[in-house]
């Protein structure tokens, strides 16, 4: 049986990275978590996480600046990234796809629609795995 794909949730309420990870987990994901940027950057280099779910307002490092330093670094650029926020304006949306996300989710969200998101890019991901994809949905 192939290992569990491995998913960092990484958001400062300590609630949803909890809600995220039992919900992932239960769908059969191995989970790792991370409270702030600098955190969620150093658990991608050690961890290799398969796919990130990130919060966009985080204290010392915001999740756009994580998402820069993923996308600058060849070794986790190809890493598809969910963002999951409150920032629901159309501005922000807009700049989380422009910024090259795979997935933009608002807070509240619904753990079934997060899923969803994960099992499509995963999918997606198998599909592709030999050629350079673009990660859109």
């Amino acid at each position: 049986m192939p290992l569990a794909k491995k998913i960092l949730a990484v958001d400062d309420e300590r609630h949803i990275v909890r809600l995220i990870q039992v919900n992932l987990e239960r769908a059969g994901y191995q989970v790792i978590t991370a409270f702030d940027g600098p955190e969620g950057l150093k658990k991608v280099e050690s961890e290799k996480p398969d796919l990130v779910v990130l919060d966009v307002m985080m204290p010392r490092m915001d999740g756009f600046e994580v998402l820069k330093r993923l996308q600058a670094n060849p070794e986790t650029r190809g890493i598809p990234v969910i963002m999951l926020t409150a920032k629901a304006q159309d501005t922000d949306v807009f700049r989380g796809w422009s910024s090259g996300v795979s997935a933009y989710l608002t807070k509240p969200f619904n753990p079934l629609e997060l899923i969803t998101f994960v099992k499509r890019i995963f999918s997606g991901a198998d599909e592709y795995a030999d050629t350079e994809k673009t990660w859109e949905l």
